[in-house]
């Protein structure tokens, strides 16, 4: 049996501001590491194999802080960085540098670490019109009902902005490709991103509708749990956790 994590990021300064984030690098709050490290007590105990995060520094300080309660160290993995070997060392005489040999980190020290893996396709919504604005005074513009169709709508989001669809056409093909494999192999991973894209996840592995999924919200920093079971994603934590199953 293997668990897939997924974990929003704890609470950032334009959480407690009112604006819209999206794709600001906006860092957390001191709450926001609070959070972070309730959720790294909560997940202590099941060791992790193999991390995912977007490229926006709330959701991978969220990360580090839930690993820093693991056996294993994380660190990064970018497929243009050498192994500090030369050539000859690694078997690579005649000079290709082929890419499965450009990790950050020597092969050899593996298992004390837990990869991780960052991608824009886990990135939050870009907002559009909304990106950086406060949310009450756009609603004083726009309306609080345009304001939260746009934002739990599937189909229309923002103008000049994305829409849940486009994220679930990003995220989701990124699922697929690398994390279920992962699962696949027996591996416990843990999803440390951010509400739209968590959002799109959570609907094709559930299978939620797209009216359904406009009632889908995360609190920050709050796991959800499931479990690979008969070649299906279950969730566990459904009934556990209190706040999880508000919030979600």
């Amino acid at each position: 049996m293997s668990y897939l994590i997924l974990v929003r990021h704890g609470e950032s300064g334009w959480n407690v501001d009112g604006r819209f984030g999206g794709w600001v690098d906006v860092p957390l709050t001191g709450r926001g590491i609070e959070e972070a490290l309730l959720c790294a007590a909560e997940l202590e105990e099941i060791g992790l194999d193999l991390a995912f995060t977007s490229k926006l520094v709330r959701a991978q300080e969220t990360l580090f802080l839930i690993l820093s309660k693991q056996k294993k160290i994380g660190v990064f993995v970018h497929d243009e960085a050498g192994t500090g070997k030369s050539r000859t060392e690694r078997g690579d005489e005649a000079g290709t540098d082929k890419k499965e040999n450009r990790y950050s980190y020597p092969p050899e020290t593996e298992k004390n670490l837990i990869p991780i893996y960052s991608s824009e396709a886990l990135n939050e919504r870009y907002y559009g019109i909304l990106q950086g604005k406060k949310k009450d005074k756009m609603k004083e513009k726009y309306g609080e009902e345009q304001i939260l169709h746009w934002c739990r709508s599937f189909d229309e989001g923002p103008p000049e902005g994305e829409s849940l669809k486009d994220i679930y056409r990003r995220a989701v093909p990124y699922f697929e490709k690398e994390i279920i494999p992962a699962l696949q192999e027996g591996k416990n991973v843990i999803v440390c991103a951010h509400q739209n894209s968590l959002r799109a996840l959570i609907k094709h592995i559930e299978g939620i509708s797209n009216e359904d999924i406009r009632k889908v919200r995360l609190a920050n920093a709050r796991p959800v749990i499931y479990t690979l079971s008969g070649g299906r994603l279950v969730r566990e934590n459904a009934e556990m956790d209190l706040a999880v199953k508000r919030n979600i």
